[in-house]
C-alpha cells in the first residue's frame, strides 16, 4: 500500500504545479512547485481556488466541476503560450467525486 509520505514524495518531484482542491473549491494540497508559482505560496492551503481566479474563470470552475459531478473526468481551462491547465477529476473507490487538482502541462506546438 502507497503511505502519505511516498505520495507526496512523488507529487514533490514533478515540476509542474499540482494544487488539489474539494469539492467545496478549498485547497488542500500543494506540490512544492505550485507553492513556489504561487506567489501567496503555502499560504493557500485552507483557502478556496475560486478567491484565486476572475469571475469568468470562477464560473467556468464551477461549470466544470457540475460536470465532473455528473461524470466528466477532465478538462481544459487554460491553453497559453506559457502553459495548459486541467482542471482533473479525484474519485473515490465507488466513483464519488472528491474533489480535483489543477495541473499544468507544457503548451503545444
Amino acid at each position: 500500500m502507497l503511505d502519505l509520505a511516498f505520495a507526496n514524495a512523488i507529487l514533490n518531484s514533478l515540476k509542474n504545479p499540482v494544487l488539489i482542491a474539494d469539492t467545496d473549491h478549498i485547497i488542500i494540497y500543494m506540490n512544492k512547485a505550485a507553492i513556489s508559482h504561487y506567489k501567496e505560496g503555502e499560504s493557500l492551503l485552507g483557502q478556496s481556488v475560486l478567491d484565486c481566479h476572475n469571475e469568468q474563470s470562477r464560473e467556468t470552475m464551477l461549470e466544470i466541476l457540475e460536470a465532473m459531478q455528473d461524470g466528466e473526468e477532465e478538462r481544459l481551462i487554460t491553453d497559453t503560450k506559457e502553459h495548459r491547465i486541467f482542471m482533473r477529476a479525484v474519485r473515490g473507490p465507488e466513483g464519488q467525486l472528491l474533489g480535483y487538482y489543477e495541473r499544468y502541462d507544457p503548451p503545444t506546438k
